[in-house]
């Protein structure tokens, strides 16, 4: 076994092994109980909304909570902060707009804080000083034509699975004991990837040792990256080839539906989710463009599961391109008037998780 396979195994025996979410699927929004229905799903939230109009000079209560949001998806580094609107938060705003096209004011203003206040994917938009969207693209000129840049990106050092890994695995966390139904709905995010790309992806009953293990938790579950109940982070997943992909258990999936009709604040497409996740285990990171199912948000209300040609671009330069694919790519998004988004997904190496590694490093040397 070599050192990879052998920390793997540790690793998700460890989450195996772990206290699981007991997770909420519906067939449609309208099946939801109400007393799952949060009555103000905008609660965590309502403090930001205070800090419209805030701009560099000021001292208002409040900026040293956006301090911390920025500095957790990358934006600023870590420091006692405080409740001064001071240049690094200038700064930081700044990127946070360029990279998701809003003016570059670096004030708080109104658009700029509606997109913030939305629940959003847990990885970082900037990665040891690096960013994977907007602000870290340049476009180039020649004469009166600008050349753009695509929209896709990667985590620090292009990870990918290995060239000669045609083939992989994945698993469900045998306690959250899905139906079929739940099942499925991976099934088919898992073609929408593979039907453009040379690789083919094989359910497996074995948990610990499949490529890709996937399993629905609820707060603090042992990886650094607790989740925040209902709305706010709906799930996250690790670069290659770490192959862990995990869902909030608390969130008011729905599996077969359509949430376009629904009326429920709360109800998020499971698939919509699993598509965009499952972009982050193959390597891509956020992208800027909007209609990308890379991109790091999406509304309540949507089904988003088509990829665009965004979303084929960058895995393809990863991977190649499926012999089979014909060149076709379209991004389906179907919005009722809910305008709350909610988010895709999540990778970054928390500490605890460095940690479940180091004792498998540990172990290996025994």
């Amino acid at each position: 076994m070599n050192s990879h396979l052998f920390i793997s195994v540790i690793f998700a025996s460890i989450l195996a092994n772990s206290v699981s979410a007991l997770p909420r699927f519906f067939p449609n929004s309208s099946s939801i109980p109400r007393s799952l229905i949060p009555t103000n799903p905008d609660g965590k939230w309502d403090a930001f909304k205070n800090l419209t109009g805030c701009h560099a000079g000021e001292n208002v209560d409040g900026l040293a909570n956006l301090k911390n949001y920025l500095h957790y998806f990358g934006y600023i580094d870590k420091n006692n902060f405080t409740d001064e609107f001071d240049d690094n938060l200038k700064s930081a705003i700044k990127t946070y707009q360029l990279n998701y096209n809003l003016n570059t004011t670096g004030e708080l203003d109104g658009q700029t804080l509606e997109q913030i206040v939305r629940p959003r994917c847990g990885v970082a938009d900037i990665v040891n000083g690096t960013s994977s969207m907007n602000s870290g693209k340049k476009t180039t000129s020649s004469g009166i034509h600008i050349h753009a840049v695509n929209h896709y990106s990667f985590f620090p050092g292009t990870p990918r699975w290995p060239a000669g890994k045609t083939d992989l695995t994945y698993a469900f966390l045998p306690a959250n004991n899905l139906p079929d139904s739940v099942k499925a709905v991976f099934s088919r995010a898992f073609q929408k990837w593979s039907a453009v790309i040379p690789l083919t992806f094989t359910e497996t009953s074995s948990y610990v040792v499949a490529d890709i293990r996937i399993g629905f938790h609820s707060g603090d579950h042992n990886d650094g990256e607790p989740f925040d109940g209902v709305l706010g982070t709906l799930a996250h997943a690790f670069s290659p080839p770490t192959g862990i992909l995990h869902l909030d258990g608390d969130e008011n999936w729905v599996v077969d539906g359509d949430v376009a009709a629904s009326a429920v604040v709360s109800a998020v497409d499971l698939e919509s989710v699993a598509v965009h996740e499952l972009g982050h285990v193959l390597g891509l990171g956020h992208s800027s463009e909007r209609e990308a199912i890379m991109y790091p948000t999406i509304s309540t209300g949507t089904r988003k599961v088509d990829l665009a040609g965004d979303d084929v671009d960058g895995i393809q330069v990863l991977y190649g391109s499926n012999p089979n694919y014909n060149g076709s790519a379209t991004s389906t998004t179907t919005t009722t008037t809910q305008e709350r988004d909610t988010s895709g997904g999540g990778s970054r190496f928390g500490g605890q998780l460095w940690l479940l590694l180091a004792v498998g490093m540990g172990l290996l040397t025994l």
